[in-house]
């Protein structure tokens, strides 16, 4: 019980640090360009927001990824990491 209040006082504090796994994606997470270029919502494994301007967005598979689409639909920074592990800088 404890433990539960002490996650709700420290996420009601700093909401951008407590992470939250999504199972399906959102449209409320990433928009409908970003998910094209990500291979489609079909493509995606899991979502998390990281931080206020970062996403970690696990992939099926990573070859369809498409980084120039990425930054043509406004993502300012991709980092691709092993195991279908991209994180997509949203903000500045």
């Amino acid at each position: 019980m404890f433990e539960k209040l002490q996650r709700a006082f420290w996420k009601a504090l700093t909401p951008d640090l407590i992470a939250e796994t999504l199972e399906a994606p959102t449209p409320s997470l990433l928009a409908a360009d970003v998910l094209t270029a990500l291979g489609g919502a079909e493509n995606l494994k899991s979502q998390q927001r990281v931080a206020l301007t970062r996403v970690r967005v696990q992939l099926q598979d990573a070859r369809r990824l498409d980084e120039a689409a990425l930054k043509a639909a406004g993502i300012a920074g991709v980092m691709v990491l092993s195991s279908g592990v991209v994180h997509l800088l949203t903000g500045l």
